[in-house]
């Protein structure tokens, strides 16, 4: 398996992946000048001990590279992870990259996040950020088809400033943001990843990132099973 889809059109992807729980054992060992050749109790367990002690180098030498869609609101959220990927460890940089497709060159059909009538949250009792329970399927539905009209008179008026020779980057303008899906590499270290998921898979976490989160977890889990079980919930 290497797709997982989310949300009504979104999916991540992985492409491309070093390294495994080994490289993690011998990154760690070569300050003694040993490795391992396969991965015993012993090196499981020193994978135990440097997550939990937060000996969290080792875990940079693997790389994953995911291809993302995703709505805009989610990327967003999801970028301040690799904004902040320096300052994760004063050990060093953590290894993220992202590359992301442009409105600026591109100019396929636009393509949006439109929850259904069942999908629309009201807001938390106690708290200033997240959301609460599932609002009614009457106000739902009516948000619903409030956004899709929305969302066309965005997509006709992009559409008409293109055809009337409007640049793609300004004609963009026009759509509307949060929900339109946007698609990017995401190249990061094991440690960054689980540093991600750490805060991601938590429950306040906004839901359509946790689902995307839920995706990477799956993906990347098979790879590296001891390290992320031991990462997970401790970094």
């Amino acid at each position: 398996m290497d797709i997982m889809n989310v949300l009504d059109k979104g999916y991540v992807r992985l492409v491309n992946h070093m390294g495994s729980d080994l490289t993690v054992v011998n990154s760690a060992r070569v300050s003694y000048a040993k490795e391992s050749k396969e991965l015993s109790e012993k090196d499981i367990k020193l994978i135990k001990f440097l997550a939990r002690e937060g000996h969290t180098s080792p875990f940079r030498h693997v790389i994953v590279q995911f291809e993302v869609y995703a709505p805009l609101m989610v990327a967003r959220q999801w970028w301040k992870y690799v904004i902040g990927s320096t300052h994760q460890e004063a050990t060093g940089d953590s290894l993220d990259a992202w590359n992301e497709s442009s409105r600026r060159y591109i100019t396929e059909e636009p393509t949006f996040y439109i929850p259904t009538s069942s999908e629309w949250r009201g807001k938390p009792e106690n708290s200033k950020q997240g959301s609460g329970d599932i609002v009614t399927l009457e106000i739902g539905e009516t948000y619903t088809h409030e956004l899709m009209a929305y969302v066309e008179e965005g997509v006709s008026k992009y559409e008409a400033a293109l055809k009337d020779g409007i640049c793609p980057e300004q004609a963009r303008l026009f759509l509307p943001a949060y929900g339109m899906y946007v698609r990017w590499y995401w190249t990061a270290s094991l440690q960054s990843i689980c540093h991600f998921l750490n805060q991601r898979l938590e429950h306040d976490a906004q839901k359509e990132i946790q689902e995307y989160a839920k995706a990477i977890l799956e993906l990347t889990k098979p790879l590296y099973p001891n390290s992320v079980e031991e990462l997970i919930g401790v970094n």
